[in-house]
């Protein structure tokens, strides 16, 4: 049986069910509401982001004082033909050849070559493009040397399309820069100072200013990513690391910081590819503005020169020469004739400080030397045979050019040789009685992995000179009562020193 719902629960459903259809209605009826009238929208997206800086006021200021350099070379006609330096694929294409002159910056900006201006004696060809800045509002212009290094007529291009014939003043091919002369016939050009990059630290901002590519003032931001580089490129390397974007073209253009001084010059970029992978290498201020002062008032840079060939102090090396730690410049060879023979330095030396300043590496000892000036006198202090002990050398100036030795190296030796089963050598007496000549190397040795290689002459062990192998184990019998774990071995090697430490044999 079935009960009928009461009267109160049947007029709840009927309230329910209006109340439903009300809001379905509502619903339904919203537009038609809102028709003929604006319709309601949402509030546009907005971020609340922090302040990131921009560089407009500093690239504002600072973009008229950097330039494009363009580098000529006067051509023979009998030269031209041999012009194209580009892969040899391209040379029976002139389509591709046109592309890579272009690519080069070789062209204008419609990829037009510049007319020849003038003929002394051949056409003037285009070699070089890249990029520099005014120093001073007379004219003066800073530039790598690899960008004019070719060149006989430069011509720099001014952030407003001017272009003014510039004379070079002198090349420092060392740190890699150079000094242009503009006559602006009285116009005075925006300039721009040296920045005291002793104060740049890793992580701060910098904005590069250049002519990538030929494309003429185009800026880049980045940051300092480390200091003190070496990358191989000569003596004095000590390149600030930037991740700003520098290509091809950029070469002698400046990096500034924000207050926009120049912190560092750009030479070069780590790159497989050859474009930008956030990797350059700038010349510091500090090098800079020594290096131009010099060349504005001499055409040429003057440094001293101690006629020593270095190494650097390993901790094995330090280990072997007592050194408690592994700082100074490890004298290879001290050069006949000059000041640090005279002296009375020697191989196997290692130079600790000059006039009281520490050396801390053998790139530090080049920069120091080279900072005086030729004929001054200076305290050496040397590490020599378990003690300390300072010597006075007068500076010499350092050699424009290394004039390499036209001795030939005798072969090795074809005699038998004498085992030095501890150290994975085999040797045999030299020629002339002094040192002997490694003839084998066990490839699985030590020696082996330090680059001991047949054909090197051992000169001394621990500064003792050996002309038998007995010399050897007893300079290493010496070294282990001493408690030492390994012997410095001097080598020679196409007429050049070098040190490697050895272990000492274990029981």
């Amino acid at each position: 049986m079935t009960t009928a719902p009461s009267s109160r629960s049947r007029t709840r459903t009927r309230l329910m069910a209006a109340a439903a259809s009300l809001a379905i209605a509502g619903a339904i009826g919203f537009g038609a509401v809102t028709t003929g009238t604006a319709p309601v929208l949402a509030d546009a997206v907005r971020v609340q982001a922090p302040q990131v800086p921009s560089f407009a006021d500093v690239v504002e200021k600072v973009t008229p004082a950097v330039v494009s350099v363009r580098v000529a070379k006067t051509q023979t006609t009998a030269d031209n033909s041999d012009m194209f330096q580009g892969p040899d694929m391209f040379r029976d294409n002139p389509q591709l050849r046109r592309f890579f002159k272009d690519f080069r910056g070789f062209g204008d900006q419609n990829g037009n070559h510049r007319p020849n201006r003038g003929n002394r004696g051949g056409e003037l060809r285009p070699v070089a493009q890249g990029s520099g800045f005014f120093i001073s509002e007379d004219g003066y212009v800073v530039t790598n040397n690899h960008v004019v290094q070719e060149g006989t007529a430069f011509t720099v291009v001014t952030n407003d399309g001017k272009e003014f014939d510039a004379k070079l003043v002198g090349t420092d091919p060392r740190t890699d820069l150079a000094v242009l002369k503009v006559d602006g016939k009285g116009e005075k050009f925006t300039y721009v100072d040296f920045a005291d990059d002793s104060k740049v630290r890793v992580g701060d901002w910098v904005v590069a200013v250049g002519n990538p590519f030929g494309l003429g003032g185009t800026v880049t931001a980045g940051i300092v990513s480390a200091r003190g580089r070496d990358i191989g490129a000569g003596p004095y390397d000590d390149f600030i690391q930037i991740d700003a974007s520098v290509n091809r073209g950029n070469s002698g253009g400046p990096t500034f910081d924000l207050t926009g001084q120049v912190v560092g010059i750009n030479t070069a970029i780590f790159s497989p590819s050859g474009g930008s992978v956030g990797i350059a290498f700038d010349i510091p201020a500090s090098t800079a503005k020594t290096v131009v002062e010099d060349l504005i008032k001499n055409g040429s840079v003057s440094r001293g020169w101690l006629g020593v060939e270095i190494q650097p102090v390993t901790a094995d090396i330090a280990e072997s020469l007592g050194l408690s730690t592994q700082k100074g410049a490890l004298v290879a060879s001290a050069q006949d004739g000059g000041p640090a023979k005279k002296a009375g330095i020697t191989a196997g030396d290692v130079i600790t400080q000059v006039d009281g300043k520490d050396v801390a590496s053998s790139r530090d000892l080049a920069r120091m030397i080279g900072a005086y000036q030729p004929g001054k006198m200076v305290d050496v202090t040397l590490w020599r045979q378990g003690k300390s002990e300072t010597v006075k050398v007068d500076l010499g100036t350092l050699p424009t050019q290394q004039q390499a030795s036209a001795d030939e190296q005798s072969s090795p030796s074809q005699n038998s040789g004498q085992s030095l089963a501890d150290l994975g050598l085999t040797v045999t007496k030299s020629e002339d009685g002094k040192g002997l000549v490694v003839t084998d190397v066990d490839p699985d040795s030590v020696a082996a992995d330090r680059g001991i290689q047949a054909g090197d002459v051992i000169v001394a062990v621990n500064s003792q000179d050996v002309n038998r192998s007995g010399d050897v184990t007893r300079a290493m019998a010496d070294a282990a009562k001493a408690g030492r774990k390994s012997v410095l071995v001097q080598i020679s090697r196409d007429d050049s020193n070098r040190f490697v430490a050895l272990p000492v044999a274990k029981g």
